[in-house]
């Protein structure tokens, strides 16, 4: 599972999630991609459940990047526990993410299995999803 190996403080505040995702929303590194549509928390099991869907759906052809990393910590108090005496203990890890945000990238694959791969990652992941592509490659294939 995806988690920092240190970090300075052990428990955040929840924080807000307004605004747009000007870093990381456009395609860098692949041909193909899975951009983020609402704003919220993407917990370090989805994430993990979305890359193995996705290696799999290629069939380890191809190269993947995955563009977030849950680094905030969301604690929890335990089940039947009375008001106060603190926070809870950390439970979990998830990656706050932006609309427009590109989650994962893909390349040296075809666009139908490219296609395929993204879908079946998007319906691992709580928040809704479109799958880009790099216009050059569009191009590329009609001409081929």
């Amino acid at each position: 599972m995806l988690q920092p190996k240190k970090v300075k403080w052990r428990k955040m505040q929840k924080g807000r999630r307004k605004g747009t995702a000007w870093r990381g929303s456009s395609l860098t590194f692949g041909d193909y991609g899975l951009q983020v549509l609402d704003r919220g928390w993407l917990t370090a099991r989805e994430i993990e459940a979305a890359r193995v869907a996705i290696s799999r759906a290629i069939k380890r052809g191809g190269r993947v990047w995955v563009r977030v990393f849950p680094d905030k910590p969301l604690t929890k108090k335990p089940a039947e526990t009375r008001m106060g005496k603190g926070k809870g203990a950390p439970e979990i890890w998830v990656a706050v993410v932006k609309p427009g945000r590109m989650l994962f990238e893909m390349e040296g694959v075809e666009s139908t299995v490219a296609h395929a791969a993204l879908k079946l990652a998007a319906a691992k992941l709580s928040l809704p999803t479109q799958i880009r592509e790099r216009r050059s490659v569009v191009h590329a294939e009609a001409t081929a």
